[in-house]
């Protein structure tokens, strides 16, 4: 039961941290869920190994999380359907007719 709530505070902390901030968020958060993780199962009782390959879980959870979050953050950015029917995106500038005149 220990191992499922910090797998599930580690993806509940990852998707607040892709909603609210940016990447650079995660060198702060990650080794604060590590640290927060090992606290928790070590009062639990884990052994070494076992509570090292659960805070690498915990860790993964985490990015892929933040990963998540992100994407859906950020997916009316992502557009290839500009480019394909010849519309710059927002984010980009192509002035084509400058060059040529």
């Amino acid at each position: 039961m220990t191992i499922i709530l910090a797998l599930l505070g580690s993806a509940i902390i990852g998707l607040a941290t892709g909603l609210f901030f940016r990447v650079w968020a995660m060198v702060l958060v990650s080794p604060a869920t590590a640290v927060l993780a090992a606290i928790v199962l070590q009062a639990s009782g884990f052994g070494f190994f076992a509570g090292v390959s659960v805070i690498v879980g915990c860790l993964v959870v985490g990015q892929i999380a933040y990963l998540l979050a992100a994407f859906c953050v950020h997916k009316g950015d992502i557009s290839v359907q500009d480019e394909v029917y010849g519309d710059p995106g927002e984010h980009r500038h192509q002035d084509v007719r400058d060059k040529h005149q």
